[in-house]
């Protein structure tokens, strides 16, 4: 038997949970325990009563939880203010989003301190290198990017003053994605599903090509007319830029710091009322100027662009974004409750290796080389075939 547990997530307005009622049956049935705090699960609409029902127990206080879990199960990654249930968490494992690369680095050190085995969401890849657990929540920012977009474009927070409809006889709102991965393809969907042009720049020839595709099957050959893909290569690339009404950067490099992608000058030169929404800020944002902001103060301003880069934006809509995440993490959970976290991991690596890829930290080490390369760690890198005795 495997105790797991989950707590209340305490970032600023994220209301998502790690684990659902209808998790907590599966895990149940397979003779598992499974412990929830109060409340955890209100506001993605799960009450206490419904993880009763489903065979959970519910605990009060998250250090109680904690102290008595084998796999703690999060969203985000631990707060300062939570650094305490990480040394109740010693020698154990946590499985989350942890984004290590673009947070503080006193996280990191915190969980090698306690030899705590963390398993990122963000690296586990599939059979075809994709990301799937990462890939539902950027679907859902790729969505909000848009819907963000438009809302600040309104005159009364110093946007251009045009909505994203396709309005007779006006202009069209010209919106600039760069990065056609998960998240761009849906905020390119979005945009055009909304009425506006889309310029969507992409370095990959073989994903230009299945991004075409992909719009002319959801979207339909009217709406692909307003659809540009191209590489982003100047001066098309810079000139695009200047004339987005809506900017969003959507660039990732698996676990790594995002590159900045756009420069102050480019940024410089965009239209006054312009609103850039930055994607990548949770793994340090992609656009020069973007900092991280919270859903109660989500922008800022400088010489009339609008930037609105939130970290934890599907914390928005927790219900959608729940059901889509747990639905995606449950599978790899039950894996690591089965067979236990090390065994499950060494099956990975005498497998396909994809669900180790989520492995950011064990036995006291980095074992996720762009992490202990963006921060300055790499003395503190091991190879985690090494690590789990693997030859």
């Amino acid at each position: 038997m495997t105790i797991i547990g989950t707590i209340r997530e305490i970032k600023n307005n994220e209301n998502r949970v790690g684990i659902i009622p209808e998790g907590v049956v599966v895990l149940v049935a397979k003779g598992h325990r499974v412990l929830v705090q109060e409340t955890a699960g209100l506001n993605s609409g799960y009450s206490d009563q419904d993880y009763l029902d489903a065979g959970a127990e519910i605990v009060r206080d998250p250090s109680d939880v904690v102290s008595k879990v084998d796999i703690l199960v999060k969203v985000k990654e631990p707060l300062e203010e939570e650094y305490y249930l990480l040394d109740l968490l010693k020698d154990k494992t946590l499985f989350t989003y942890l984004h290590l690369s673009g947070v503080p680095k006193s996280l990191t050190r915190r969980l090698l301190d306690n030899n705590i085995t963390a398993i990122a969401y963000e690296t586990v890849e599939d059979e075809r290198g994709r990301l799937p657990l990462l890939a539902p929540m950027s679907e859902v920012a790729g969505v909000l990017a848009v819907q963000y977009g438009a809302h600040y474009l309104q005159k009364k927070y110093g946007g251009f003053g045009i909505t994203m409809g396709m309005i007779t006889g006006t202009e069209l709102c010209h919106t600039v994605v760069i990065g056609g991965g998960v998240a761009g393809e849906f905020a390119a969907r979005t945009a055009l599903g909304m009425g506006g042009k889309v310029t969507l720049f992409e370095i990959r020839e073989d994903r230009i090509a299945e991004l075409y595709a992909t719009f002319k099957t959801f979207l339909g050959e009217n709406l692909l007319r307003n659809l540009e893909i191209l590489k982003p290569e100047e001066p098309v690339y810079t000139e695009k830029i200047k004339t987005a009404h809506v900017l969003i950067g959507a660039v990732l490099v698996k676990g790594a710091r995002a590159p900045q992608v756009v420069t102050e000058s480019q940024v410089r030169t965009m239209i006054d009322g312009a609103v850039i929404v930055d994607i990548s800020i949770d793994q340090g944002g992609c656009i020069w100027g973007s900092k991280v902001m919270t859903h109660e103060n989500p922008i800022y301003k400088w010489r009339n662009k609008i930037f609105c880069a939130v970290a934890n934006m599907p914390g928005q809509v927790a219900r959608q974004s729940t059901q889509a995440l747990t639905a995606a993490t449950t599978p790899y959970l039950l894996q690591l409750a089965d067979k236990g976290v090390i065994e499950a991991l060494i099956a990975s690596i005498k497998s396909d290796g994809r669900f180790v890829k989520g492995l950011n930290v064990y036995k006291g080490k980095i074992t996720y080389q762009s992490v202990a390369k963006d921060l300055d760690l790499e003395e503190s890198y091991a190879d985690p075939k090494g690590l789990l005795e693997i030859f």
